[in-house]
């Protein structure tokens, strides 16, 4: 008797937020950003939740279950490129802290918790550079000097706005010229076999330099698309060699100078070849140990398609792997199209996607760039969520921006996501719940259509009224 009662009554306590919905109307708000519209992450009338019942076909409802939950969420950010760095350092210092606050700030900004740093230079570099000099290959002049200008200062800057929050990860796009098989920094080529320790070495020597000046080391990415010969600073490593360098090089070095710590990614490249590196590297007992997740970006779009299925599939064979998106941006760039909508829903689509199918971080690319879309040595220009006029002093908001803030505005670092299904498949939905217990829905409609809409929790139900081309972001 005493256990069935027992039973009766955690079955109350669960049932209970349930319930407590259309009682605490007041706590609930929604959030709308919207095309044609001048709402942008702006809050909206809220109608009370009622006792639900069983929906019909005809009826479009968007349903929520906060009992299942899935992976833990770590954060969403950018990258803070050289790039970014000296387009900060153009503006006043009233526009530098409307910048910090517009990405850093919980309230009045989007809550930005993840970044990204190029180890050597990359295309979002003025100029292209490493920190020792030529055939150094006992790294004896090993110096970040050149970041010690604006890029690291302002990381410093970034991550105090932030107040101590900002996980930083960092990515090589290419070693010294000299470690490799042509000689270049540009235009792909490999790591000479002879090298291997010399450029693992090289990986610790950045993470105790940046660490020694204020700027903490979260994770390292092996290798910023490795399979892409290109135009600016690039690497190739096929599957078998990323392994052998993870396996024998990287990994022991990492463990040898107490570095295990930190959180190493593998591929760092498009969704199309994901599960082939996955299987090549996860399958390898001596190399998995080693590695955290798995990086990937959304460039794949130029074969046709979007492979979300992808990511998905990883995380079914690998269930114990993180997966995250390492780097995403809309190109090419021009201030003709700046404006256009169709920025941003490639920003939600694709988060909710990954959401879903288990990515536990999402990295944006620049996350602030000129007005020619850069700087970029190699002219490769393309769009940040904001960008700012050196030539005025202004700052410039991306419908992107609101996109994502969408999602780092409200999924705050540790929430669990929870099960959420439509029943529409013009509607797009993701759920979270905070550590503080509060439930964040995201729902998005990339249509032309307005939908009359329930959001369905439980055993209560609240109506919603969803505009054309538009983002949702509902707190309970």
């Amino acid at each position: 008797m005493k256990r069935l009662k027992s039973i009766l009554l955690l079955a109350m306590l669960l049932a209970t937020p349930m319930l407590s919905f259309a009682q605490k109307t007041n706590k609930i708000q929604i959030f709308v950003t919207a095309a044609n519209t001048d709402q942008r992450l702006s809050p909206v009338e809220v109608r009370p939740f009622e006792k639900s019942k069983q929906p019909f076909e005809n009826e479009v409802f968007i349903l929520v279950d906060t009992l299942i939950k899935f992976q833990k969420f770590l954060g969403i950010g950018g990258a803070f490129t050289d790039a970014s760095a000296e387009t900060f350092y153009t503006l006043s210092a009233e526009k530098q802290k409307e910048f910090l606050r517009l990405y850093f700030d919980e309230k009045e900004g989007i809550g930005y918790s993840f970044g990204r740093t190029n180890i050597n230079s990359c295309d979002f570099s003025s100029d292209m550079y490493t920190y020792v000099k030529e055939g150094d290959k006992s790294l004896k002049t090993f110096d970040i000097a050149h970041d010690m200008k604006y890029k690291v200062p302002f990381i410093k800057e970034c991550m105090a706005a932030s107040k101590g929050r900002l996980k930083m990860f960092v990515s090589p796009w290419s070693p010294p010229a000299f470690m490799k098989d042509n000689n270049n920094m540009l235009q792909g080529g490999k790591l000479l076999p002879e090298y291997h320790q010399t450029w693992a070495d090289y990986f610790v020597r950045f993470i105790k330099a940046y660490e020694k000046v204020g700027v903490p080391v979260w994770g390292l990415s092996v290798q910023n698309e490795p399979m892409a010969k290109q135009t600016w600073e690039s690497c190739i490593f096929t599957a078998d060699e990323e392994l052998n360098f993870i396996k024998n090089y990287l990994g022991p070095t990492l463990h040898k100078n107490n570095m295990l710590n930190k959180k190493l990614i593998a591929w760092d490249h498009n969704r199309d070849l994901l599960y082939h590196r996955a299987q090549t590297l996860l399958h390898d007992k001596k190399a998995a140990k080693y590695i955290w997740g798995i990086g990937y970006h959304w460039y794949e779009i130029w074969n046709g398609g979007r492979q979300y299925d992808n990511v998905k599939r990883v995380k079914e064979a690998f269930p114990s792997t993180n997966l995250l998106l390492t780097e995403a941006c809309n190109y090419p760039f021009s201030w003709d199209t700046f404006e256009q909508w169709q920025w941003g829903e490639n920003y939600g689509e694709n988060m909710i996607q990954d959401f879903n199918n288990g990515a536990v971080a999402w990295t944006d690319w620049n996350i602030l760039l000129d007005e020619t879309g850069g700087p970029n040595h190699v002219q490769n220009f393309c769009f940040a969520p904001i960008h700012a006029k050196t030539t005025d002093n202004t700052i410039h908001l991306m419908n992107s921006y609101y996109y994502i803030g969408h999602f780092s505005k409200f999924i705050r670092p540790g929430a669990k996501r929870v099960a959420a299904s439509s029943n529409r498949a013009q509607l797009l939905t993701t759920a979270f719940k905070n550590t503080d217990g509060s439930t964040i829905i995201v729902v998005m409609n990339k249509t032309d259509e307005k939908f009359d809409t329930k959001i369905m929790v439980g055993n209560q139900a609240m109506p919603l009224n969803i505009l054309p081309h538009s983002i949702i972001t509902i707190t309970l």
